[in-house]
């Protein structure tokens, strides 16, 4: 069996580079910048409000109380047009430019009024109050995200602030396919003997589209070498990756071998892992193909371990992936040593720590466990059982 870390290596190094594209911010989410994006110009671009008040000298309110005259109100999304004197306030609105000669802002609630053209100031105030200089969160030029930084709704608020667009990574495009006799679609009224509802690419198509990825959906194709090498050309023709989930075992009806075997370069490797042990990699028609097996908990394993991290990869991402955090089991473990295993796990908090709870049955059918658990709990290779503590 290969080691998991070597046969990802491997995996990672073959996948190639998408093109970059400009695209707008509000295009931006879960994309990877291609190069750092810069300010284009200072945030925030001029001297404005922190709050409601009145714009002032901070001389002329140095102690309290002091009268002063009003020469001008200045709401949000107007300019002032005349600077603040000796004596002098401009009524100003949160996120209203600062006028020349002012340095502080008095917020309302620190003032009376006298009648309409005199206030009363009753809290002496410092120079700089409630005052957000331009460029106080981003100067002109000034790198907001790194390349090859996957992107959130944070990064895409702090850089809608600076400018409109950027440069991102293409979104990759992944065809997804089934195979087998024995499966058939989820909205099958009623299951003849012998058959399954379809599982893998409802999984499949969710956590891509949840990625960002755009998905060609090839459907189910059964055990006919004729069907398989018609799915596989298509889906090598309209997608940047091939995934497929079956037949990569040793069953005698696993046709999908026989097929990639005539289509592609493709190398079938048992990996010291658990579940998704069986695995298949390579290239057919020159587009990477990964062939996943048709367990279902083992087709997320696999498409956490393997596929998104290519993914990622192809898009120039740094980090590719999951964080990891460590964590006491609240229960005995009983794993294989000879394989690197992932057991779904819920987890709760004692005295700020993390306690791993089996959220299930741990067989590669189970899906049940599969959609209870929050994390995997990783058992290394050599090390098999794991004791409560």
């Amino acid at each position: 069996m290969r080691p998991l870390t070597e046969a990802r290596l491997e995996v990672l190094g073959a996948m190639p580079q998408l093109p970059p594209e400009i695209v707008s911010v509000e295009e931006g989410l879960h994309r990877v910048t291609s190069e750092p994006v810069v300010s284009s110009h200072a945030v925030p671009p001029f001297d404005n409000s922190a709050m409601d008040g009145f714009a002032v000298r901070a001389a002329n309110v140095a102690t309290a109380p002091a009268e002063l005259e009003v020469i001008e109100d200045v709401p949000a999304g107007s300019v002032p047009s005349r600077p603040v004197g000796p004596g002098q306030a401009t009524r100003i609105m949160t996120g209203a430019p600062m006028p020349s000669g002012a340095d502080t802002v008095v917020k309302v609630e620190d003032t009376l009024s006298v009648d309409e053209n005199i206030v009363e100031v009753t809290v002496a105030t410092s120079p700089g109050t409630a005052l957000r200089p331009a460029g106080g969160d981003l100067a002109a030029g000034q790198v907001i995200v790194e390349a090859g930084v996957r992107l959130t709704a944070r990064h895409l608020a702090s850089i809608a602030t600076a400018r409109g667009t950027l440069a991102v990574a293409r979104r990759p495009v992944v065809a997804v396919m089934s195979t087998g006799d024995e499966v058939v679609p989820p909205a099958t009224a009623r299951l003849k003997p012998g058959t399954i509802r379809d599982a893998n690419r409802v999984l499949l198509r969710s956590l891509l589209t949840d990625f960002g990825a755009g998905v060609v959906d090839l459907g189910i194709v059964g055990d006919d070498l004729e069907d398989l090498r018609s799915a596989y050309a298509h889906a090598a023709a309209e997608a940047d990756v091939v995934v497929s989930t079956g037949g990569v075992s040793m069953g005698d009806y696993d046709f999908v071998k026989q097929v990639l075997g005539e289509q592609g370069s493709v190398q079938f490797w048992r990996v010291a892992m658990q579940p998704a042990k069986p695995f298949a990699f390579g290239e057919i028609d020159g587009v990477p193909l990964f062939g996943l097996p048709g367990n279902p908990v083992s087709t997320f394993v696999a498409y956490e371990q393997f596929l998104r991290p290519a993914l990622l990869t192809m898009m120039g991402a740094r980090y590719v992936l999951r964080p990891r955090i460590r964590g006491t089991m609240g229960e005995d473990l009983d794993t294989s040593p000879e394989k690197e295993v992932f057991v779904r796990v819920i987890l709760a908090e004692d005295d700020g720590r993390f306690v791993a709870l089996s959220s299930g049955g741990q067989s590669s059918n189970v899906l049940s466990a599969l959609a209870s658990a929050e994390a995997f709990a990783v058992v290394p290779v050599g090390v098999g059982s794991v004791a409560a503590g």
